[in-house]
């Protein structure tokens, strides 16, 4: 997996773009910086990995634009040996982009070929999440709870079991809205299990299959 001088300077120029867009936390654009986004694309797009723009990876799915994966990252407020559950595992950027920022990755994902896919890759980079193949909308049980949620599709509604699964001074962002184009949701979980929501801005994301279409 050649990562070259070329490579890592479009990845300096793409930082730099998502600084001026708005990216103010050094320790997201840090990781974005360290991870080779080029080797998450299929090959046809390797000479645009660093525009700011979003690219399919087969199974109906897409890797989201950098400022997105930025802009989500941001908001988690990520610290160093946090456990996180991620929905929708994709290719593997998001995901790669927290382990480097030190996270523990949860991370699931329900197109089968595409699990396969990314497991497989994953563990010839050396990257380590945990991934599994489910119903993102359930979540990852077994290990919860967490202290951080991301999901990576649009959202219809804000699932029950991933609020269930967050510590009490956790929080999740989620895009949600069932049509083109969702809000960027922030839940923070607090003490009693309270919760506080924000709406923020708008994007558009592949959408998350609705459970009940889930066939194991």
């Amino acid at each position: 997996m050649l990562d070259t001088f070329k490579h890592k300077g479009l990845r300096n120029k793409m930082v730099d773009e998502l600084r001026a867009l708005g990216i103010s936390d050094e320790q997201v654009l840090t990781a974005i910086n360290n991870v080779p986004r080029h080797w998450f694309l299929d090959n046809a797009f390797l000479e645009y990995a660093y525009q700011n723009k979003a690219f399919p990876i087969g199974s109906g799915q897409t890797i989201s634009h950098p400022f997105t994966v930025a802009y989500q990252t941001q908001l988690l407020e990520i610290k160093k040996g946090e456990k996180v559950l991620e929905v929708g595992t994709g290719c593997g950027y998001q995901t790669s982009v927290l382990v480097q920022m030190g996270a523990k990755v949860f991370s699931i994902e329900r197109q089968q070929a595409l699990f396969v896919k990314t497991k497989q890759f994953m563990t010839d980079a050396n990257i380590r999440a945990k991934l599994f193949y489910g119903d993102g909308y359930q979540g990852i049980p077994v290990f919860q709870p967490y202290d951080k949620v991301i999901v990576t599709a649009g959202a219809p509604y804000i699932p029950d079991a991933l609020i269930a699964q967050m510590v009490e001074g956790g929080r999740l962002v989620i895009p949600v809205g069932d049509g083109d184009k969702q809000i960027m949701t922030v839940i923070d979980k607090l003490k009693g299990g309270v919760l506080k929501k924000y709406e923020l801005d708008e994007f558009s994301f592949v959408p998350l299959l609705v459970d009940k279409n889930w066939k194991n």
